[in-house]
Order: structure tokens, then sequence, then C-alpha cells
């Protein structure tokens, strides 16, 4: 339980019931499963690094479309964190105390998020700039460090086995790139990577909502009315991630829709705590009112 009015009294494994002990343990698995994808996506975006930019970065703005979703969930796991302390781990003595600390960081996180956003955004337009690729015989070019696209982020060199597979197609190619691949091919990476868009804008929408809610509340200014127009607001939000998650799970890769689910779950634990904060509240008020 969250100590609201005076320093923490943090609850401990011995002062937990059995059930809230179960809560806390798969609450923070999910919290490790979050930081574990910060390393999964990294080797993924490195493995399509040294096809989409040859392993050679010559800007920062590279670096971003690069590493995007990298760069993406390494900020959102921060933040997640933050929003942790902020709603269970401190006291409100503590993070009004530490405010200016928190929101710098905070800032810091929502820079690079908002940041990655427009990453996702730019990884779009690159798979839109293309032109149709004029060789007849995409096979002719082995050995030229041509590189096939095969999904959103998966790329594989030319080669004597893997041409065959494209030799009947009608092939575009990214414009200023050696990356060649079917037209099916690239309208399936454009619809994933307008999902990427998606998802990462409307994530962009809740936790500016959040961040309203852990304003108000430590404001004492968050009403029950407000809590209801928050989550009529968070449930479209929710409703439009869990449809591109439903997407990903059908159409695209799983890591993508182990990410979401993933996620989903855990600001769900964030929702939790900011509904028992606001509870304790209450009812330490009703208390004080009472006596």
């Amino acid at each position: 339980m969250r100590n609201t009015m005076s320093e923490p009294m943090m609850t401990t494994k011995s002062t937990m019931s059995p059930g809230r002990l179960l809560y806390q343990c798969f609450k923070y698995l999910i919290y490790a499963a979050l930081t574990y994808n910060v390393y999964a996506f990294f080797l993924e975006e490195w493995a399509a690094f040294h096809h989409t930019f040859g392993g050679e970065l010559s800007s920062a703005s590279q670096l971003i479309e690069a590493f995007t979703a990298t760069i993406d969930t390494a900020a959102w796991v921060l933040l997640l964190y933050l929003f942790e302390a902020e709603t269970f781990l401190m006291s409100d003595e503590r993070v009004k105390r530490y405010k200016v600390i928190l929101i710098a960081v905070k800032a810091l996180c929502y820079g690079f998020i908002v940041y990655s956003c427009w990453g996702y955004i730019a990884k779009a337009l690159y798979l839109l700039n293309t032109s149709p690729f004029e060789i007849a015989n995409a096979c002719s070019l082995i050995g030229q460090n041509f590189s096939i696209m095969t999904d959103l982020d998966e790329y594989t060199t030319l080669t004597a086995e893997t041409c065959g597979a494209i030799a009947n197609s009608n092939l575009l190619q990214i414009n200023g790139t050696s990356i060649i691949a079917p037209e099916l091919t690239f309208a399936d990476a454009i619809k994933l990577a307008g999902i990427d868009v998606i998802n990462a804008a409307t994530w962009v929408a809740i936790v500016v909502v959040l961040e309203v809610d852990v304003r108000l509340q430590l404001a004492n200014k968050l009403t029950d009315h407000g809590m209801r127009v928050g989550y009529i607001i968070k449930g479209v939000l929710y409703a439009t991630l869990f449809a591109c998650a439903a997407y990903w799970g059908f159409y695209g890769d799983f890591l993508d829709f182990w990410d979401a689910f993933l996620w989903l779950l855990g600001f769900f634990m964030i929702e939790l705590n900011i509904f028992n904060w606001h509870e304790e509240v209450k009812e330490e008020e009703e208390a004080l009112a009472s006596s």
C-alpha cells in the first residue's frame, strides 16, 4: 500500500498478503521482460543497420532512424519505472521533494519518445521512396552488395540462393540504396510501418493523459469525474493499441506483438497504481473529516 501523507513506510514481504506478494512479483516480472526487449530490439535493428546504412552513420538523425525501436523502448522503460516510483514506491512528500529531478528525467524521456515517433514516420517515408527496378534479371547483380527486403526491418543479401525467390516478381528499389524487394513485400512493410506510426503516436497521447493524472493527484485535484473522463479517453487509446497489437499478431513480427502485449500489461499496472493511490487519498480524507 502506498504511503500518501508522510515519509514512505515501504510494504515488505513480511507484511504483504500472499496475493499481494504474487501481484507484485508478476508486475516486476512484466517490467523485467520489457527491459529485456530493449536488448532484443537492438539485435534486430543492428542486423538491419548493416543493410539500410551499410554499417555507417553520418548524422544523429540517421542514428534515430536506424535504432528507432531500441531508443524508443529504452526511453519508455525508464519512463515506466519513473511512473512506478511516483504512483507506488515513493510517498507524496518525496515525489514533491524530488519533483524537479523527476520532471527533468521525464522530460528527457519524452524528448526521446517524440523524436522516436518521428523516427517511425521517417522509416515509413523511407519505404515509400521507391521506384521500379529497371534491371530485368536481378540475379545478374549477385556480388554487387544488393540486399533483398523480406519484411519490415528484415533483409538478406542477394545471392544465387535468394535471387530465385524474386526472379519472377515486379521489383521496386528504395531510391538511393541497393535494397530491392517485390511490390507485395513493400506493400506489407509499408502497412506495418504505418501501424508503427499509429502505435507510437497513440502511446504519446496516453502518456500525456497519465502525466495529467499524476500531477492532478499530487495536487489533490483529481476528482472522481476527472478519473472517469480519463478512463474514457484512455479507453479509446488503449483500444487503438490493442488493435495495433492484434494486427502485429496476425501479419507482423512476433517480437512487435509480444512487446505491445507486455506494454499494455505494464501500463495497466500503472493505471491500477493511480486508481489505488486516488482511493487511498479519498479514504484518508474521509477518515480525517469524520474524526
